[in-house]
């Protein structure tokens, strides 16, 4: 008899994970690119967004490599200890991983990627849990894009298809003549509070952009003296620092594998 083509069903619990593999991938890209660069960073995103990532990656890909992964495999790369560390004060950084964090190693010195981070730092969308920055109120009367934002004679009415949206979002909205108008002001949110998903979808509609992203290099190690530094000149060695806050991971494991690691942790 011919195979029957009839679709079937496959088990999500055979198949293979990728998680060890990527794992030992990107502590292999670490260490591999240690004495590749005489510059490490270490840096924190706020606002986390990948498009505006991308573009830092892009960016810096002349002269540099970004690495945003699991910080506890990047930091035991670094080495947690001055025992294990693959140069000296690599381990000094490990302290620095924690949180929303990345690595980038490169050849340009700290005042220029310093300077290009702090003039980097694009508007974006709030997502629900940011504390807003302002307060936004609707007009009342016809409801305009933009909400009074820019000038009438430079904005155009909202159209009658997203008035059942706004209804649904709390927003007591009514059509006139296929036009949205509001009976009075509406208020949005309020400046120090924290956003809801329904305010952060109102403030998109009208595009109010309250989040920003930056990036923030905490410190980084310079190969040509073996030192730390943070951001105001001070240096940092091996024997300076006691406690690294790095999570203890034995590199026996047969077959390569991290053993007491939880490679599910996205660290």
């Amino acid at each position: 008899m011919p195979k029957s083509k009839r679709a079937k069903v496959v088990h999500l619990t055979k198949t293979q994970k990728k998680g060890k593999e990527l794992t030992l991938r990107l502590y292999a890209n670490t260490r591999e690119c240690i004495p590749q660069y005489p510059y490490i960073y270490v840096f924190s995103v706020e606002n986390m967004r990948n498009h505006y990532l991308k573009g830092v990656r892009a960016e810096l890909a002349s002269d540099s490599r970004v690495f945003f992964g699991k910080t506890r495999v990047m930091a035991k790369a670094l080495g947690d200890s001055p025992s294990n560390e693959p140069h000296p004060s690599t381990s000094v950084l490990s302290a620095h991983l924690i949180g929303t964090c990345g690595l980038i190693f490169s050849h340009r010195d700290p005042p220029s990627l310093l300077s290009y981070f702090s003039a980097f730092h694009p508007h974006s969308y709030a997502r629900a849990g940011t504390v807003s920055t302002r307060a936004f109120t609707l007009p009342s009367g016809l409801l305009y894009s933009r909400a009074g934002e820019i000038p009438i004679s430079e904005d155009v009415p909202l159209p009658h298809s997203i008035e059942p949206t706004l209804r649904n979002l709390g927003v007591p909205t009514r059509l006139v003549k296929g036009r949205v108008e509001l009976d009075d002001p509406f208020e949005v949110c309020k400046e120090g509070k924290v956003l809801g998903s329904g305010q952060t979808t109102l403030l998109k509609i009208f595009g109010i952009a309250m989040a920003e992203f930056r990036v923030e290099v905490r410190a980084w190690w310079v190969r040509e003296t073996g030192e730390v530094e943070i951001p105001g000149g001070q240096e940092i060695s091996s024997k300076d620092v006691t406690t690294r806050g790095v999570v203890e991971m034995d590199m026996s494991g047969e077959d390569g594998e991290f053993g007491g690691f939880d490679e599910n942790d996205e660290g």
